[in-house]
């Protein structure tokens, strides 16, 4: 049975949607790609205009591609206003705090939207000239406006672009995205540090936490659910810095994947029985290499009958099932007291009579707790962590755990992973920005003090593309899996070809 059929009726059911962003209007997306200007440009306060400078697309293999700078301002590019538009925004946006401050109901986005067309009308008809005002403008400043007051500001249009994957600012007049796996910087800003620190508050308290120069760190997200990580002073030595990663809308199912050229089907269909049979699985992978979206997709295969309990640091995953508890961590507050920390969570997760336990990254002493749990009667859990490949992810496993302050032996914490663990998975981004599996390796046990392992699947590279991106193909090793016994016991037979390795397409049938 092909991989669509067996995945159909599963993914056929509507998906939870998330809250949208605020300001999700249809509007014309940024264009990361324009390039800033190079005549007068608004001063940030304290800050002098910048001098022209060239253009640079930065990929991450360090190349870069010049691109010209333009000759005058752009005040049709979002983000972007003259002088004239600027000082407007400032007044209308003061004349809104003075007025109607107290009356300011950011659920009435509508009433919000008719009262600064409103502001903006009266402005502009008591400071003639108005006629040099065209109404694009006005509409333009209306909008911009209407992203300040109730979203992220110049953010909204970069978070309404699907192409755009991560947003990076550096400073208040130094925005940064990443687009279709390129760095690119772009022509937007903010207009102070204070209204960079204000979108950074708004964001922050939606979830109850804080950032000051007591604690000048802090993970958060938004609303959809995409990553975001603040830093200021004294920590940041510019100014505040502000790194969203986007939580992709689009509901990615195994086909897509497939698709895409993320996975082979026989890669997917092998953890799909790996799941099924409760078999425990480690997603590892460096950062941005896709390990919290495979494992929302390795996810979607646990049946919908099972009580499922995640465990996170901020709440990412996005389960499709009905019986789902999430769980997320609390910093501690002002008077250092109420911290509720990962271990924690995965420690009250077993009196919650959970089938299945995910922990969303392992990045401490939690892994002594997940490993326990695995042992304990809690087969099928899964998590992820950082790590270059699968050999690499059971070595930093057994040194998170010797960061849980328990003093074992290296034996017995290798026996406990070698117990524990099933499947590793491992995720990389590669050049050219695509993200693949490239291995899945099984756990053997223990072999002379040292756990064993095999590799079943892995992603050949065959070259690079002269745009820079690298291309290959999945296939098996040629070792059948360890689990087979395991697979016909709970029902799911695996044909043998899936572990046959395969030739090397063409060139232009590599992804």
């Amino acid at each position: 049975m092909k991989l669509s059929e067996r995945f159909d009726r599963r993914y056929q059911q509507t998906p939870a949607t998330a809250p949208p962003i605020p300001g999700t209007e249809p509007q014309t997306p940024v264009t990361g790609s324009q390039t800033p200007a190079t005549g007068p440009q608004t001063p940030i306060d304290g800050v002098p205009s910048i001098a022209p400078v060239e253009r640079r697309a930065v990929s991450r293999d360090g190349t870069t591609v010049a691109q010209p700078a333009v000759e005058t301002l752009r005040t049709d590019a979002p983000g972007v206003l003259s002088p004239a538009l600027a000082a407007a925004k400032a007044e209308i946006h003061a004349e809104l705090l003075r007025r109607h401050a107290a009356a300011i109901d950011i659920t009435n986005r509508a009433g919000i939207r008719r009262l600064l067309m409103q502001l903006t009308e009266d402005h502009f008809r008591a400071k003639p000239p108005a006629a040099l005002v065209t109404a694009a403008d006005r509409e333009h400043l209306v909008e911009i406006l209407f992203d300040e007051v109730i979203g992220l500001g110049p953010l909204e249009a970069p978070l309404r672009d699907p192409d755009i994957t991560e947003i990076m600012v550096n400073r208040p007049e130094q925005i940064f995205v990443e687009r279709r796996g390129r760095i690119e910087l772009t022509n937007l800003a903010f207009e102070d540090e204070a209204s960079l620190r204000r979108v950074i508050d708004r964001i922050v308290s939606t979830i109850g936490r804080r950032v000051d120069e007591s604690e000048p760190m802090c993970d958060a997200r938004l609303k959809d659910g995409s990553r975001v990580n603040v830093v200021i002073p004294p920590v940041a030595i510019y100014g505040p810095c502000l790194t969203i990663r986007k939580f992709g809308r689009e509901v990615l199912t195994p086909e897509r994947i497939v698709a895409t050229g993320g996975s082979s089907e026989a890669i997917l269909e092998f953890l799909d029985a790996a799941v099924k049979t409760r078999l425990n699985i480690m997603v590892s992978g460096g950062t941005g290499s896709g390990k919290t979206t495979l494992l929302n997709v390795l996810s979607g295969f646990i049946p919908g009958d099972e009580r499922i309990v995640t465990c996170e640091d901020a709440a990412e995953l996005r389960l499709r099932q009905v019986h789902v508890i999430s769980l997320e961590s609390k910093p501690a507050n002002v008077e250092g007291r109420g911290q509720i920390m990962i271990r924690d969570l995965v420690r009250n997760s077993l009196r919650m009579r959970p089938d299945r336990i995910i922990v969303g990254e392992v990045r401490g002493g939690e892994a002594l707790d997940m490993l326990q749990a695995m042992n304990t009667g809690h087969d099928g859990s899964m998590s992820t962590l950082h790590a270059n490949n699968p050999r690499d992810a059971i070595t930093r496993l057994e040194t998170l755990v010797l960061l849980a302050g328990v003093e074992l032996p290296s034996r017995a914490i290798r026996g406990q992973i070698a117990s524990a663990i099933n499947i590793v998975v491992q995720t990389e981004r590669l050049r050219g920005g695509g993200r693949k599996i490239v291995s899945v390796a099984e756990v053997l046990g223990m072999v002379d003090g040292e756990i064993a392992m095999q590799e079943l699947f892995a992603f050949r590279q065959v070259a690079v593309t002269p745009e820079g991106r690298a291309v290959g193909y999945h296939s098996a090793t040629g070792t059948r899996s360890n689990f087979q016994a395991h697979f016909q016991t709970n029902g799911v037979e695996l044909p043998t070809s899936m572990f046959t390795p395969a030739n090397q397409p063409p060139m232009e049938q590599l992804y």
